[in-house]
């Protein structure tokens, strides 16, 4: 076994913060990496040290293996901990760790390579028993086969990109006239995302749940499940809303589910955290979906619920410690909710909001939870996914977590930019999501209700921002520090005042 006392984490953002946390409290250093655009974020701040890794856009710096490994060995990291996205489900990657003698916290090369291709993926969870979804295990090597497996299928179906995820690479085809362009456009964006454009094709589960399990794997082959998380609030294949326990799930269903995925973990020998996802649908079949190699974005709300840290176990798994977890003794304690906040413009087609922020206010209070990463002042950069905060409430009761959801969205205030909260607030009041009736065509079924826009509400937020932008021009120019509010006769104390005036 051996001890980690440095970690380097290849991440950014509220992810990045997250994971530094956890290592704080088990008395671990940490190592940051930063790009151009990142120099002042608070990642940065927060870490023991941070390092330069190269420009703005991530190809130039976040997936930098090479670099990424250059810094953990000058800063003499034990472990790198790769977050969600960037390099956390790179195979390469994570042997490149391996050669280097660093410890990567996740699954082994071989795990990831095997479960991030998909069409792989499918034959290693027919071969352990697990339910998948009716369609092809290899993959599609002519439009003229595409035609055939389809019709023998069945439509409607759904062509997807072998590699990668994140809804890129994937085609709903309803109609025999459109599977050649579905093909060719699945192909063409899997190419452009992921370098590879292998599609292959699945029955397409009509208004199904999307219900993924946490599992917890370690080296001496032990695996378990933090149960289920219902994710089927999304758009364009993006989760937006995430809770647990799902209210779709019966007592047997959710045995049936986990057993499955604890029977997927163990048939790939797999380490640390991951997520087995599925598709439910209206008569509570399911199917695999995916499995993701890594911690999840909505994991804690299964923290809360569970009381499990799971940076912490990804940590200790991979020191080689035993998970000294039973499954039978887990369990779910009350009902957790997460909403994901995005700078972009809900009421202008989803639109990035890139900008400073001015002002926010966060909420707070008896079982609030915000994972964030910005600040007053701060630019948010326009080179890195939207999401900058994740807000996570937690109640005895579904009905109280969804009014203490209500209470914290109402709470949360960013002027400066554009953000999600409104969009969140009028999903927590959609008749189909307090009833708990909802599918991942969620959105789609309630566009009407969620993208109506306030009028009033709109200019009152405009207001709000030329308001605060006067108020800071006012205090730039007119304000004079008074003799009566500068006593101090040190000259340090009237240094710094003054010089506290100055940068306003």
């Amino acid at each position: 076994m051996r001890k980690i006392n440095k970690i380097l984490v290849a991440n950014r953002g509220e992810i990045a913060i997250r994971i530094m946390r956890t290592c704080r409290e088990m008395n671990i250093a940490t190592v940051a990496v930063f790009s151009d655009a990142d120099r002042t974020s608070m990642h940065v701040r927060y870490a023991d040290e941070a390092y330069y890794v190269g420009p703005a856009p991530s190809k130039d710096s976040y997936l930098k293996a090479d670099k990424i490994i250059e810094v953990a060995l000058q800063s003499k990291a034990d472990a790198i901990h790769p977050g969600y996205g960037f390099l956390s489900e790179n195979a390469g990657f994570a042997k490149l760790c391996k050669d280097n003698g660093i410890i990567f916290i996740g699954p082994s090369p071989e795990v990831i390579e095997k479960m991030g291709d998909k069409i792989q993926a499918r034959k290693a969870m027919i071969a352990a028993g697990v339910p998948v979804v009716p369609g092809t295990t290899e993959a599609i090597q002519s439009e003229e086969e595409a035609i055939e497996t389809i019709r023998s299928i069945g439509l409607p179906v759904m062509i997807k990109a072998s590699a990668g995820g994140g809804g890129k690479g994937m085609r709903l085809v309803e109609k025999e006239e459109n599977i050649i362009s579905g093909v060719r456009a699945a192909r063409s964006e899997a190419l452009a995302a992921f370098g590879d454009d292998a599609v292959y094709i699945e029955k397409y589960v009509t208004s199904p749940h999307h219900i993924e399990f946490q599992i917890l794997g370690d080296q001496h082959g032990d695996a378990v499940h933090l149960f289920e998380r219902e994710c089927s609030i999304q758009r364009r294949h993006q989760k937006m809303v995430e809770e647990t326990p799902s209210v779709l799930m019966t007592e047997e269903l959710r045995f049936q589910m986990g057993k499955h995925a604890v029977d997927a973990a163990k048939a790939v020998n797999y380490v640390g955290a991951g997520t087995i996802e599925f598709l439910v649908d209206n008569d509570l079949n399911y199917y695999f979906l995916e499995m993701n190699t890594r911690l999840q974005v909505e994991h804690p709300i299964t923290e809360r619920v569970t009381g499990i840290d799971l940076v912490k176990k990804q940590i200790d798994v991979a020191e080689g410690q035993h998970l000294n977890l039973i499954q039978s003794e887990l369990e779910q304690k009350g009902h957790a909710i997460e909403c994901r906040i995005y700078a972009e413009d809900s009421d202008n087609n989803f639109m990035p909001s890139p900008g400073k922020i001015h002002t926010i206010t966060q909420p707070l209070g008896l079982g609030v939870r915000t994972d964030g990463y910005v600040y007053e002042g701060y630019e948010i950069p326009i080179h890195y996914d939207p999401m900058i905060s994740k807000l996570i409430v937690w109640a005895q009761t579904r009905e109280e977590a969804i009014q203490r959801m209500r209470r914290a969205l109402y709470e949360y205030k960013i002027t400066g930019i554009r953000t999600s909260l409104k969009f969140l607030e009028r999903i927590m009041d959609t008749p189909d999501f307090v009833s708990g009736n909802y599918d991942t065509n969620f959105i789609e079924k309630n566009r009407s209700t969620l993208m109506a826009t306030d009028d009033c509400e709109q200019e009152c937020q405009d207001m709000v921002i030329i308001s605060t932008y006067f108020d800071f021009i006012n205090r730039k120019n007119k304000v004079i520090p008074s003799k009566e509010l500068n006593p101090a006769k040190n000259r340090w104390k009237k240094y710094t005042y003054q010089k506290n005036f100055d940068r306003l």
